[in-house]
């Protein structure tokens, strides 16, 4: 590879004619310049430079590499002049979420970075937190968003720097038209529930919180959309419970809202590769992400 700091020398010597007046120019010393020049005619594999009465000229190889070394220092030129004075956030950032964020936070975190970072292109899928973290470092993506429950906790790679920004409170939800006095979550037993599939953290987690007030749930409906869980309950057929995250902006009607004496919570995380954690587009979008969960916390009140 060709060593920029050598075609830098060369197109200062294009542009002065000597390797005196290049030496004197940057302050080395001749033998010094010439050094370095004859090196890059060893990484070139062609003769750069031939004898011209007491010095030396370009071959008509070096000219071609002359024109060349020009244009790849105005480029390397314009790059640190982007980076040095760029006031803007540019480019583009690949999130990995999950759905309640998807359906939440993201929306929130578009409308902050159209706003303050109009250049950056923001592109998003929705992945489960496991399957999200091996993507990440394996570089499909930037950012991930994540979830993680009591006694569910992910092992993560020391290459990954996290940052848990928001304590998401989940509550049981009952129809009225299902136990008219359920006050307690003692009082769920013995009801249809709606959970996630099997094999899910949120289903280990739920199933576990159950136990620990005395009973197995009846688990009569499974899916992993959310929403799903949210029209149950909203038509009187399942209990379930659901983060306060998706039910900011939703209230159901005819539903006792049960919170378990330990007042159960999720951690919702972001996470990027450690490597990559300074660079401007992710820090932005990690601190919109970190105002929008101080928004939620502020927000959030008893339902």
């Amino acid at each position: 590879m060709l060593s920029t700091h050598r075609l830098h020398l060369l197109n200062q010597f294009k542009l002065r004619g000597t390797v005196t007046q290049v030496a004197e120019a940057l302050a080395y010393s001749p033998s010094a310049v010439s050094q370095q020049l004859a090196q890059l005619e060893t990484e070139a594999g062609s003769r750069l430079f031939e004898p011209a009465g007491r010095g030396i000229r370009l071959t008509p190889q070096g000219e071609v590499l002359a024109a060349h070394a020009a244009r790849i220092l105005r480029l390397v030129e314009e790059a640190e002049t982007d980076l040095a004075s760029a006031d803007q956030v540019r480019g583009e950032i690949k999130i990995a979420t999950f759905q309640t964020a998807a359906l939440t936070l993201i929306p929130a975190l578009l409308a902050d970075l159209r706003r303050l970072h109009p250049e950056l292109i923001v592109r998003f899928r929705v992945l489960q937190p496991d399957l999200a973290i091996n993507a990440l470092l394996a570089h499909d993506y930037d950012l991930v968003l994540g979830e993680e429950y009591e006694g569910q906790e992910l092992s993560l790679s020391p290459a990954v720097d996290r940052l848990d920004f928001l304590k998401d409170q989940m509550r049981a939800y009952c129809p009225s038209g299902l136990k008219s006095d359920a006050a307690n979550f003692e009082d769920l037993e013995g009801l249809p529930w709606v959970m996630e599939p099997s094999g899910k953290p949120a289903r280990a987690w739920a199933e576990s919180l159950c136990r620990q007030h005395g009973f197995e749930p009846l688990v009569r409906f499974e899916s992993d959309d959310l929403v799903v869980h949210q029209r149950l309950i909203a038509t009187g057929h399942a209990v379930a419970i659901l983060p306060d995250l998706i039910m900011r902006s939703e209230k159901l009607v005819d539903t006792h809202v049960i919170t378990a004496p330990a007042a159960p919570s999720r951690t919702v995380f972001q996470a990027t590769r450690r490597a990559s954690s300074g660079r401007l587009a992710i820090v932005a979008a990690r601190n919109a992400l970190r105002s929008e969960g101080i928004r939620f916390r502020c927000e959030s009140g008893p339902i």
